[in-house]
C-alpha cells in the first residue's frame, strides 16, 4: 500500500502540547456494521472504565523513559537512542551540515565524535554514559511537533511527571508509551478489584516506534529492532483469558507489538519468559492473534503507528473516525486524547 494512503489533515492548534486531565475518549465499534449510525462516538471516563469487565485482560508496557536528549554546547540536540558498546551509540540529530569526524562538546565535560552519518547516525563518546549521566544532563525526547506547538525546545518543569508512566518498572525507552499516560496505578487497582486481570509486557521504545516512513509504499519501510519481553505469567493470563472467553485489551501500540511478536514466536524462550528484539511491522493485511481491543492515542499521518491502527480496525474506518475527531476538536498525538478500537 502507498504511504500516502495513510494521510489526513488537521489544524495545528489541535496538537496537544501538555496533558489534559481527564482527556477525552473516542470509542470506535468493531466489525463492518449495518447501522446507519457511524461506529464512532465519545465516551465518558466512567463509561470507558466500565467497558472492561470481569474476565477481561489488560496488557500494559512497563518500560520507563530515560531522558536521553542532550544539548551540546553549540545548541545541537542529540538523542542517544541505543548503546552499541560502552562508548559507541546510535544517535539522532540534525546532521545535514555535519561531517564524519566532527566533534561535539556535551555537558559534564563529555566529548562526542561523529563516526557515521545515516539514519540513525553513530557517535563515539570519550567515556561511557550511564542512566545517571542522562538524569543529570538529559531531557525527555518530546516529539518535534510538541516543541513546535509550544515554541520551545526544552522540557518544562512538569515533564518528569507528564512523560513517565505511573507504573514503569524497567527503564530503557527513549520515548514514552504515551497511551499509558492517561491512566494511574489507582485505575489499575480499581480494575483488579472488579475482576479485570492486568498483564505486563516490556518494549523499550526506540527507532522502530518513532522513525517516520520514508519510502513511497509501506513494503519499502524497514522497522528498526526494539527489545521486548513477555513473562510466563503474562503468557498464562493470555491463555486463561482466551480459554474463558474474555477479551484481551492492549494499552498502546508498543504493548500490542510485544504481545503479537510473542504470539508469532519471534522472541527467544528463557526461564523467565520470552525476550528478544522485534522488528515486527504491523500494517494492513496483518492477522492479529491476541488483541481484541486496542487503546491508543491519535497518531501522525503516514506513520507506522497509524498503519498499525489501520491494520487493526480498517484503513477507511480509521481515517473516517479521525476526520470526525478533528471536526469535534479532539486533541492530537502524544499528549492528546485517547482512542479505543474494537475488532
Amino acid at each position: 500500500m502507498k504511504t500516502a494512503d495513510f494521510s489526513f489533515s488537521y489544524p495545528e492548534q489541535l496538537v496537544a502540547h501538555a496533558p489534559a486531565t481527564p482527556s477525552r475518549v473516542m470509542w470506535v465499534d468493531g466489525g463492518h456494521g449495518s447501522s446507519s449510525e457511524p461506529p464512532w462516538r465519545e465516551l465518558t471516563w466512567p463509561e470507558l472504565k466500565a467497558a472492561l469487565v470481569p474476565g477481561d485482560l489488560l496488557l500494559l508496557n512497563d518500560s520507563g523513559v530515560v531522558p536521553r536528549r542532550v544539548f551540546a554546547e553549540d545548541g545541537t540536540e542529540i538523542l542517544f537512542v541505543r548503546e552499541e558498546s560502552p562508548q559507541e551509540w546510535q544517535v539522532l540529530f540534525p546532521a545535514r551540515a555535519s561531517r564524519e569526524g566532527d566533534q561535539f562538546a556535551l555537558p559534564g565535560g563529555v566529548t562526542a565524535h561523529l563516526l557515521a552519518k545515516g539514519l540513525p547516525q553513530k557517535m563515539r563518546v570519550d567515556r561511557p554514559l550511564s542512566d545517571s549521566y542522562f538524569e543529570q544532563f538529559g531531557e525527555y525526547a518530546l516529539p518535534p511537533y510538541i516543541q513546535k506547538a509550544r515554541g520551545e525546545r526544552h522540557n518544562r518543569d512538569q515533564e518528569g511527571r507528564w512523560y513517565q508512566t505511573d507504573w514503569w518498572r524497567v527503564r530503557g525507552s527513549c520515548a514514552a508509551p504515551t497511551a499509558s499516560l492517561h491512566f494511574s496505578q489507582h485505575d489499575l487497582e480499581n480494575w483488579r478489584e472488579r475482576g479485570v486481570a492486568i498483564g505486563w509486557t516490556t518494549l523499550h521504545v526506540g527507532l522502530g516506534t518513532f522513525l517516520p516512513i520514508k519510502s513511497a509504499d509501506l513494503e519499502g519501510h524497514q522497522m528498526h529492532r526494539e527489545w521486548c519481553f513477555v513473562s510466563r505469567e503474562t503468557s498464562r493470563l493470555v491463555h486463561q483469558t482466551r480459554d474463558a472467553g474474555g477479551r484481551i485489551w492492549t494499552l498502546g501500540t508498543t504493548a500490542t507489538r510485544a504481545i503479537e511478536s510473542w504470539a508469532r514466536g519471534l522472541l527467544q524462550e528463557t526461564p523467565e519468559g520470552w525476550e528478544g528484539e522485534t522488528d515486527l511491522f504491523i500494517r494492513p493485511g496483518f492477522e492479529f492473534q491476541v488483541v481484541d481491543v486496542l487503546l491508543t492515542n491519535f497518531h501522525q499521518p503516514e506513520s507506522t503507528l497509524l498503519a498499525l491502527v489501520c491494520a487493526f480496525a480498517g484503513r477507511e474506518k480509521v481515517l473516517a473516525a479521525y476526520e470526525w475527531a478533528v471536526s469535534q476538536k479532539f486533541r492530537l498525538f502524544s499528549y492528546g486524547d485517547l482512542t479505543v478500537w474494537e475488532r
